[in-house]
């Protein structure tokens, strides 16, 4: 082999190269460690240790359990099981008899104007649609229920049922419209300079809030492993969105007593990666509200976005201090509304759904922000379509005019004086069923203190499983949730409680007294909630039966 200079040359090129390669590998190791190191010491630093260990042990758990059911006998009993659920779903919403009409297929012809006005009261008559949610024993689900109210929307609904905010120039009105919505609710979240858009539901507004703080984020701070800290109280869809938008959650726990949020978690869990802090007014498993002014302030100091999740609270919580219903019940601490809209400093930005107790029709909401510049990170933008240019606003590029109308006309019919009066009457009605179960009803406790709407009660005599109270009141004709985390039940008081009042503290007395006395541990609360938290695997087991409860929703 060659020995002259060029070799000589050649060799000692080759040995620096290797010498690089092997310095570049140990370089990506370390980073690669670091990294991980990183990711590890956050989540240490958020969970703490001891809640570390005990999320490893469940993780453990449930793979020995998951594995241990994979075995054939399991697997079978297991299936007769699932089977079986899966028939009790289909029973009560898929009715089944030769009586039971079903279109499966286009006519042929199309069908007069009144035959389909009398096939939709056949199906009504069957399936018993509307008789329950009139007579008012729901929780949430229609919180008006006036006829008044209703040929208003309807009146709107049919005036503008081909339109579509896609095509301002087409439906000018719907632009002005759904414009206007936004800026009365700005205005009633005291920021009228804000900027905001409609969106279909809370769900919506939530995941819209979540995209437009992680490309905030990356546009301005350049995160690409955005992170989010939410009360464990949060709504689903704040997991929903972060789910689609890759984004990783800590859920911190909440104080056992107040139900807030703890706040020393919360400060604990913020890293650089952080992008959002959220906070609830109020939330949706018991009503209470966190502390948006303390949550504020952090957000402040670290530079990050603070959601104010209010779609439930919505046009209850902005009408609380005109109510005379904000500071506390006989000037203390009880049912306590503290400050939650922009007039927090940090807050930036605020969901409110119209459709809940602003009675605008179904599939409405609003997502607000402190401006326009935060905003703009919710677009959608394509400018190299070869369609032509396309921006949405938000998840939807059509969407339905004649919601905007409706929900336009439900603001306009009711006014702020009408909402005022909704606002006495409803969180009345909370606080007195409340205050009766405090006072009367020893066997249960109210979780935290609710300033408006929501009353979630558990159970703090051993004898009484709350979730047999649920069913109890189920038989009883009540549709209420069930809860977990501790296990409870809850009531969204609505105009259709109001005069429902008594009715219920009656029942719930009675409930009670027949879950002490003849526990069966079998309804369907029972079930589902407690199934939940019963092992390592309950929750693979509850979403199974959610998958089938889905599965059944499109069975024809």
């Amino acid at each position: 082999m060659a020995s002259g200079p060029a070799a000589q040359a050649i060799k000692r090129w080759i040995s620096a190269q290797s010498l690089y390669y092997e310095s570049a590998k140990t370089a990506l190791l370390f980073y690669v460690l670091l990294i991980q190191y990183l990711r590890a010491y956050r989540h240490v630093r958020a969970r703490g240790p001891t809640q570390t260990i005990s999320e490893f042990w469940q993780w453990i758990s449930k793979k020995v359990i998951l594995m241990a059911l994979r075995l054939p006998s399991a697997q079978k009993k297991v299936q007769t099981e699932m089977d079986k659920a899966r028939l009790d779903i289909e029973d009560k919403l898929v009715p089944k008899g030769a009586e039971i009409s079903r279109h499966l297929a286009l006519p042929a012809e199309g069908k007069p104007p009144q035959w389909i006005l009398d096939e939709m009261t056949k199906m009504d008559v069957e399936l018993g649609s509307h008789a329950d949610w009139r007579h008012g024993k729901l929780s949430g689900a229609v919180y008006h229920g006036g006829d008044d109210l209703q040929k208003v929307v309807v009146s709107a609904f049919e005036r503008y049922s081909v339109s579509n905010p896609l095509h301002p120039d087409v439906f000018p009105a719907i632009r002005k419209m759904e414009a206007e919505i936004v800026a009365m609710c700005l205005r009633m979240y005291n920021n009228p300079d804000g900027a905001g858009t409609m969106t279909s539901g809370g769900t919506e507004s939530i995941v819209m809030a979540v995209k437009t703080y992680r490309d905030w984020a990356k546009a301005v701070k350049g995160i690409t492993e955005p992170e989010m800290i939410i009360p464990a109280s949060a709504h689903a869809a704040f997991d929903k969105g972060a789910m689609y938008m890759k984004i990783k959650v800590h859920s911190i726990p909440l104080d056992p007593i107040s139900r807030k949020v703890d706040l020393k978690r919360v400060r604990r869990a913020i890293n650089p990666n952080t992008i959002l802090l959220v906070g609830s007014a109020v939330n949706f498993p018991d009503g209470n509200q966190d502390d948006i002014v303390a949550l504020g302030a952090l957000a402040s100091s670290h530079n990050i976005g603070l959601h104010v999740d209010c779609c439930l609270g919505s046009f209850i919580v902005p009408f609380l201090e005109k109510a005379g219903l904000s500071g506390g019940e006989n000037g203390g601490t009880k049912y306590k509304l503290q400050p939650f809209d922009f007039r927090v400093r940090g807050v930036t930005s605020i969901s409110c759904d119209t459709h809940k107790y602003g009675f605008a029709p179904k599939g409405s909401s609003v997502i607000m922000y402190r401006n326009s510049n935060l905003r703009k990170y919710q677009y959608y933008i394509n400018p190299t379509w070869t369609g032509g240019a396309y921006a949405s606003p938000s998840l939807s590029g059509s969407r339905p005019g004649a919601l905007i109308a409706g929900t336009w006309a439900a603001m306009q019919y009711m006014g702020s004086n009408g909402y005022l009066e909704s606002c006495r009457e409803i969180v009345g009605a909370a606080r007195t069923i409340a205050n009766t179960i405090t006072a009367s009803i020893p066997e249960l406790y109210v979780l935290g203190s609710p300033p408006a709407s929501v009353v979630a009660f558990a159970s703090q005599d051993p004898k009484v499983n709350v979730l047999e109270v649920g069913d109890a009141m189920s038989k009883r004709g009540w549709h209420l949730n069930g809860i977990s985390s501790p296990a409870a039940v809850h009531i969204a008081c609505t105009r259709l409680t109001v005069p429902l009042v008594d009715t219920f503290i009656a029942d719930l007395k009675d409930s009670v007294q027949e879950a002490k006395t003849a526990p069966s541990g079998k309804g369907t609360m029972v079930a589902l909630y407690g199934l939940g938290k019963s092992s390592a695997v309950g929750p693979s087991m509850v979403g199974e039966l959610a998958t089938a409860f889905l599965d059944t929703l499109y069975k024809a």
